[in-house]
């Protein structure tokens, strides 16, 4: 029997989904044995409209942009864009395949984790290439030919398009290119939200980390994570005025509030916040600098209030166990709000009305999806006959 003892992360820059695989691979007790390989998309300027575009062909266009550029600009002293990540190797799949073919004999096979639709070319290229010598994990759907991977593992809304509601909302003519187009098969993980890193060693390190910060802030702790508008959930200025005044409402109930932005949020929603509430005596604004406070914010919170258009924060909230509180999920459409509703019905959270007494509390059965979806990976490395290396 192979044992796997490491671990290669393929992500996509973006924290959402590279906090899904990292998650997955602190659940299998691979932690301190994976390496993050990235692949990178041209971004800013033009590049922002062409992310449909797939990355290979994205790459070799914003090259040839880059080039025309400089050939007007000869002569003239060109200013480096700072590099993003820099010190993340980008994601090569022969490179990576050489390493699993090499290091077979000594260190055994890779599991190897990905995640975005950037990721599924790479990823399943690696497969192809080593079948052999990797175990490949992708995480949220890749949308078709799901054969390519040993595992899919998504969330369960990702399937909605086949349920009758939707079926409804889809012209007769659109439907066949709608996906996912089949039910899911064997070899294809539900979870009902996000993998996260947000798991009990790592909340207990938090509550450490932190504890001088967030222990002697009065009870109870109302925290609120602020998301960002997408195209199935859309808001704006409306949405912020509309928090800020219920928020106003709840802080009589509150020992302390303390608000976080996410990397999407818009200037526009989060001055609102600022402007309105930054001087009350209760309310504390994390204004993005030093270390961020969010996990420091779920191990200490009593309650939380989030945006509906965060699948990740959301998940990571309802896996504590304590009351959250969702505004905005009236607009959000198609799967967002069948994920919201699946929510709602495990008695996992309760729309935002601003009559909440915040010392309130409720319970449900948190979500253990990462943990279920680690024990999945388990399962099916067994039946090909591997192990993970014993913890």
């Amino acid at each position: 029997m192979q044992t796997v003892r490491r671990a290669i992360v393929i992500g996509n820059g973006f924290a959402g989904a590279e906090n899904q695989c990292i998650g997955l691979v602190r659940a299998l007790g691979l932690c301190h044995k994976f390496t993050l390989y990235r692949v990178s998309r041209p971004r800013g300027g033009i590049n922002d409209r062409l992310h449909w575009l797939p990355v290979s062909v994205h790459k070799k266009l914003d090259h040839a942009v880059k080039w025309i550029r400089e050939r007007r600009c000869l002569g003239k002293k060109l200013v480096p864009l700072p590099a993003e990540g820099k010190d993340v190797l980008e994601a090569d799949a022969r490179h990576i395949a050489k390493v699993a073919r090499d290091t077979f004999e000594r260190d055994g096979p890779i599991l190897v984790v990905a995640s975005g639709r950037d990721t599924i070319a790479v990823a399943s290229s690696i497969k192809q290439l080593v079948p052999e010598n990797v175990f490949l994990v992708q995480i949220q759907h890749p949308r078709s030919r799901l054969h390519r991977f040993d595992l899919v593992i998504t969330p369960r809304h990702d399937y909605y398009p086949l349920t009758p509601e939707a079926q409804k909302q889809i012209p007769l003519f659109l439907r066949r290119w709608v996906t996912p187009r089949k039910p899911p098969d064997k070899h294809v993980v539900l979870t009902v939200g996000a993998l996260h890193q947000a798991n009990s060693v790592a909340l207990r390190n938090a509550a450490s980390a932190w504890r001088d910060q967030m222990a002697i802030l009065p009870k109870p702790l109302l925290v609120v994570s602020v998301g960002g508008p997408t195209r199935h959930c859309r808001y704006g200025r409306d949405l912020a005025t509309e928090l800020t005044a219920l928020l106003r409402s709840v802080l009589p109930t509150c020992g302390s509030l303390r608000i976080s932005f996410s990397r999407r949020t818009p200037k526009i929603v989060s001055e609102v916040l600022v402007t309105e509430l930054s001087n009350h005596p209760k309310v504390y604004i994390w204004n993005g600098e030093g270390p961020n406070p969010h996990m420091g914010h779920l191990a200490f919170a009593d309650a939380f209030v989030i945006t509906a258009d965060s699948v990740s924060m959301l998940s990571e909230a309802c896996s504590t166990g304590k009351p959250v509180y969702v505004i905005g999920a009236e607009r959000c459409t198609w799967k967002f709000a069948y994920f919201l509703k699946s929510l709602q019905t495990r008695g996992a959270i309760r729309p935002f009305t601003g009559e909440e007494n915040i010392s309130e509390n409720w319970h449900y059965s948190p979500l253990c999806d990462t943990e279920k979806a680690a024990d999945e990976v388990i399962k099916a490395l067994d039946d090909r006959g591997w192990r993970l290396q014993p913890q």
